[in-house]
């Protein structure tokens, strides 16, 4: 791994890992061959099985949490990483088969036009990703709530393939959400803070295997329940980057 004075200019993939032996290896693999100069964290959340030996065994660096988390905690955890050796830019990547790595360089262009954040959103016109009724209606509510609540519309609030600036992870490092739908929260977080929040579109796959976090029929119950957390989420100052002369 690069020495931190070198990070600076480096990008890190994030992966938060529960359990995905199964998908683990290829989505390694697929990393290493589309962007073999990027480092690659695997934080295993408290795994039962043998993802953090399997993160080892194919060249990711492994950070083994003693007990699972969830989402939320295993990413500030990344992004806690990423700041402490100095990474300039990370990557969230989802273990699951489900994110495409050829698409990473259309999450990181506008980053490069002063973005802080950008969302790869699978409904915004590439690809044919679908979701169930339940899920579908959920989503859009949230969507509808978010755009409000942040005063910005978004496609694909729920995301798991992200990108950020050194900025938008020293603040990630202390402050991501940790609860139910952390994705969203931290939508708002990130716009309410005044980051600079982008969105583009990104083809997506379905899940290659493991279980997903989320279940249909609790879709509806925990949305209203974030929705009830984003609503009082305080609207901080403006973007440090923005009052850097």
């Amino acid at each position: 791994m690069q020495d931190r004075a070198d990070n600076r200019n480096s990008v890190l993939v994030i992966i938060p890992a529960f359990n995905e032996h199964e998908t683990l290896p290829s989505t390694l693999a697929e990393l290493k061959h589309t962007v073999p100069d990027y480092d690659v964290v695997v934080i295993d959340d408290g795994s039962t099985d043998n993802t953090a030996d399997l993160a080892e065994a194919h060249g990711a660096i492994c950070v083994r949490l003693p007990f699972n988390l969830g989402i939320g905690g295993a990413l500030r955890t990344g992004f806690r990483f990423a700041v402490e050796r100095g990474y300039g830019r990370a990557i969230q990547f989802d273990a699951d088969g489900q994110h495409d790595a050829s698409q990473i360089a259309a999450i990181l262009a506008p980053l490069d036009e002063g973005a802080d954040m950008v969302i790869g959103s699978r409904f915004a016109g590439v690809g044919d990703y679908h979701v169930g009724r339940s899920r579908g209606f959920a989503m859009g509510i949230l969507r509808w709530s978010i755009q409000h609540l942040a005063g910005q519309k978004f496609t694909d609030t729920s995301s798991g393939f992200r990108s950020f600036d050194s900025e938008m992870l020293a603040m990630f490092a202390t402050d991501y959400p940790i609860e139910y739908m952390d994705s969203a929260e931290a939508l708002v977080l990130a716009c309410r803070a005044g980051f600079d929040v982008r969105e583009v579109p990104v083809s997506m796959r379905e899940r290659a295997g493991g279980q997903a976090s989320n279940r249909s029929f609790r879709l509806v119950y925990h949305y209203l329940r974030v929705l009830v957390s984003l609503a009082n989420t305080p609207r901080r100052g403006p973007n440090p980057k923005a009052a850097t002369p």
